[in-house]
């Protein structure tokens, strides 16, 4: 397999590895060679949280299973960049070979806004987020309840994907669409 840059210069030191056994002892499940760097933070009901072999998770990301039901798996070779932040209120998938760009913000849930209540007074609803595997989040997007995105999909910076993506399907722009296929 050819490596990417990011992996090619990734140094696994003993603290990585320590990393990964705490948090093995942790989380539902931690594969093996699980790059954690330092101040990430597995939230709340970290038992809820699988990350699966030769996945790589740089600093300051935020990982939160948000309750007793809510699930959030990360499959092989995936890479989670600085400060992403993946809240899972009832489910998120991400498949394997997924590179996710510093600052990604992907969130299964978003508050009701009914008039007659306050907003801080309202309930969740959430549906889950379906990541497909080879897929490109750049950086400082945002995926929101109920998307699936395809595999080989590839989402420009600074999106905000409300709708389904294609697989091999190039989306871009807040609310995101179609820019381009991936050849």
């Amino acid at each position: 397999m050819e490596q990417s840059q990011l992996r090619n210069h990734l140094r696994y030191k003993a603290i990585h590895y320590i990393r990964s056994f705490v948090q093995s002892k942790r989380i539902g499940y931690c594969g093996n060679r699980v790059y954690i760097d330092r101040n990430v933070k597995l939230l709340r009901f970290p038992a809820n949280i699988r990350i699966e072999d030769n996945v790589v998770i740089k600093e300051g990301t935020r990982i939160c299973a948000c309750n007793a039901t809510a699930t959030l798996s990360i499959g092989k070779n995936t890479t989670v960049g600085y400060h992403a932040f993946l809240f899972s209120s009832n489910r998120i998938n991400i498949g394997e070979d997924c590179l996710i760009a510093p600052f990604a913000y992907i969130v299964d849930s978003n508050h009701k806004f009914d008039r007659e209540k306050k907003i801080n007074q309202q309930a969740n609803e959430s549906a889950p987020i379906i990541i497909g595997n080879d897929v490109w989040i750049a950086s400082n997007v945002t995926i929101l309840k109920g998307v699936m995105i395809g595999d080989g999909a590839i989402i420009a910076a600074n999106s905000v994907v409300n709708r389904n993506v294609d697989p091999y399907t190039i989306v871009g722009g807040s609310p995101a669409k179609k820019i381009g296929i991936r050849e």
